[in-house]
């Protein structure tokens, strides 16, 4: 019973936090946050890293496209007996 009574004034207090603080989460600009870090900071390190792999992807996709799309340089040689 102890328990509950302890628990019920924390969970409404959650609660309210959740509702004032809630819409101000999605105005949190993260990517500026970072820069303004010190390079040695892990966390930049992680966005810097995650960013590239982004970048490198994008490419990896484009060119597998082009592959995709384009034609091949030498036709297939003909199979005897067709």
């Amino acid at each position: 019973m102890k328990r509950i009574a302890v628990l019920i004034p924390i969970v409404a207090v959650a609660v309210l936090l959740a509702k004032l603080l809630g819409p101000r989460a999605g105005q949190v600009d993260f990517g500026s946050r970072i820069a303004a870090m010190p390079d040695t900071s892990p966390p930049k390190w992680i966005y810097n890293n995650v960013t590239a792999i982004r970048a490198n992807t994008d490419r990896i996709l484009e060119l597998l496209e082009r592959q995709a799309t384009a034609e091949p340089e030498h036709p297939a040689p003909a199979v005897p007996g067709s």
